[in-house]
């Protein structure tokens, strides 16, 4: 994945607890600011999902697109954009460390492309605003489990 951004956080909870609400798509609109619909399309045999279509009101970004993932267990789900309006790339992951307290290292990655022109550096910041967003309401949603 090139040119990505990075961010982490450390949630309350274990790799299991984190990555269950990650798998849970359905949920996403209740707690991913600007998710509107999260709709699996297919899933694997163990239950998981493959791919997802997304409704996404994030301005200046509003797009419909569809994500296929890879999970690695509890560790570790990778996605790609399968196709989207806006949207020429989507990858990033989720990367689950257990720190051995009951919490849980989260990391997540994403690198993304845009139809319309944006500057290196707006691209970047909206990136890291998604990343960073995506993180506190994940924490929030697992630790309101927990």
């Amino acid at each position: 994945m090139a040119d990505q951004t990075t961010s982490s956080i450390v949630v309350e909870a274990s790799p299991s607890q984190v990555m269950a609400v990650i798998a849970d798509f359905p949920a996403y609109p209740t707690w991913a600011k600007g998710v509107k619909t999260a709709d699996v399309v297919s899933a694997l045999p163990d239950g998981r999902a493959e791919q997802v279509f997304f409704t996404l009101d994030v301005p200046p970004i509003k797009d419909e697109y569809t994500l296929a993932y890879v999970w690695s267990g509890d560790d570790e789900v990778t996605w790609t954009l399968v196709e989207g309006k806006m949207l020429r790339a989507l990858d990033g992951a989720y990367v689950l460390t257990d720190r051995g307290d009951g919490s849980t290292d989260v990391t997540y990655r994403l690198a993304l492309d845009v139809s319309i022109p944006l500057i290196g550096m707006l691209k970047r910041k909206g990136e890291k605003i998604l990343i960073d967003t995506a993180l506190k309401g994940l924490k929030r949603r697992v630790e309101s489990l927990a």
